[in-house]
């Protein structure tokens, strides 16, 4: 899938004596190359100009105190195909609450993408945001068996968490193909090396 495509303005697009009105398939560059170090450079320089001119010269000025210098901000690669395929597996509805408000759901990698965790539908699965926080930071876990476990901890520290416990031992809601449900070696990846206990 194509991810975060964005168009400059036309006087802005950069001719690339290389490609042909007839390519299929895509074409790629190599910054190692001098003549594809150059376009990426070209398109860096874009990118400062574009982001600078599209914020209006008194806003700048009137919130200088208040906001930051426009800046280039680098994705994660393949982000946003995980969300839309883990969301199709779970038919947009939280695995631990059963919430149908796709806003406030998160496709969750089990074991962390910046830890070695695949964009793979296997290592994700869909969590309302407050239930992704909490498993991100070990408080919540699934066992290799699909069954949700909450920490003790969450009483402790925060003297709450009825919610949370209510669902303690109980099945995760699982993807209709088995093809998709979460991998038993993520979710060991996760009792053993996030979970709290």
């Amino acid at each position: 899938m194509l991810q975060s495509p964005f168009f400059f303005p036309e006087e802005f697009w950069i001719p690339a004596s290389d490609w042909s009105p007839n390519i299929v398939q895509g074409r790629t560059y190599d910054t190692s190359e001098p003549h594809d170090k150059s376009l990426w450079q070209q398109v860096e320089e874009h990118l400062r100009l574009v982001a600078v001119d599209s914020m209006p010269e008194l806003m700048i000025a009137e919130n200088s105190q208040r906001v930051g210098l426009p800046q280039i901000v680098f994705p994660r690669l393949g982000q946003g195909s995980f969300r839309v395929l883990v969301a199709d597996a779970y038919k947009r509805r939280c695995v631990f609450t059963d919430s149908p408000v796709l806003h406030v759901l998160d496709a969750a990698h089990i074991r962390p993408f910046m830890q070695e965790g695949p964009h793979d539908i296997r290592n994700g699965i869909l969590l309302r945001q407050d239930v992704h926080t909490l498993f991100d930071r070990g408080y919540i876990t699934v066992t290799p068996e699909h069954r949700i476990e909450v920490s003790h901890l969450i009483k402790e520290e925060f003297e709450n968490g009825h919610e949370y416990y209510s669902a303690h031992g109980r099945q995760i809601r699982l993807p209709q193909d088995s093809e998709q449900w979460p991998a038993k070696n993520f979710l060991g990846w996760h009792n053993e090396h996030v979970y709290l206990g």
